[in-house]
């Protein structure tokens, strides 16, 4: 019973870790939705967390009870950070210095209104895992309670 309780303590760690993440990507997103110019050169692309599941670490004890039970505790992290490869807005702009002899501005791949549905997501996300670290503390502390 401690380890199940211990295991859903670090299932919601991870899941809030890898929510973090996602909020930070998201807003470096926000932040570089009108930079035109970065150092790689051309406007700021889009950026997105990739998640991966995790499966436990290959211990005897964790083996020896998968053997006995159907508990494969996964947890999840942020694998890497992608790219989205949608196409750039162009807005007509002549006297912006980075505009082209047609006067179009090539804009970052960023929509706002997008990103901010994104952050909604990864807030409730990173609520309903600390609901759930909650609970399992509940439940330690009242297990602890009935073995005085």
């Amino acid at each position: 019973m401690p380890n199940d309780i211990l295991s859903s303590m670090h299932i919601s760690a991870a899941g809030m870790s890898a929510q973090r993440t996602r909020m930070d990507v998201i807003s470096e997103n926000i932040a570089n939705a009108e930079s035109t110019r970065t150092k790689e050169g051309g406007p700021y692309k889009r950026r997105q967390v990739v998640f991966q599941a995790v499966a436990p670490k290959q211990e005897f004890s964790n083996v020896f009870n998968s053997a006995f039970q159907s508990n494969n505790h996964q947890s999840v992290k942020a694998a890497y950070i992608a790219q989205d490869n949608k196409p750039f807005r162009e807005v007509y702009d002549p006297s912006h210095p980075d505009a082209n002899a047609q006067g179009l501005v090539r804009m970052p791949n960023v929509n706002p209104v997008e990103e901010m549905v994104d952050m909604n997501g990864a807030a409730r996300s990173f609520e309903a895992n600390v609901t759930t670290m909650e609970a399992s503390k509940r439940m330690f502390l009242k297990s602890l309670e009935l073995l005085r």
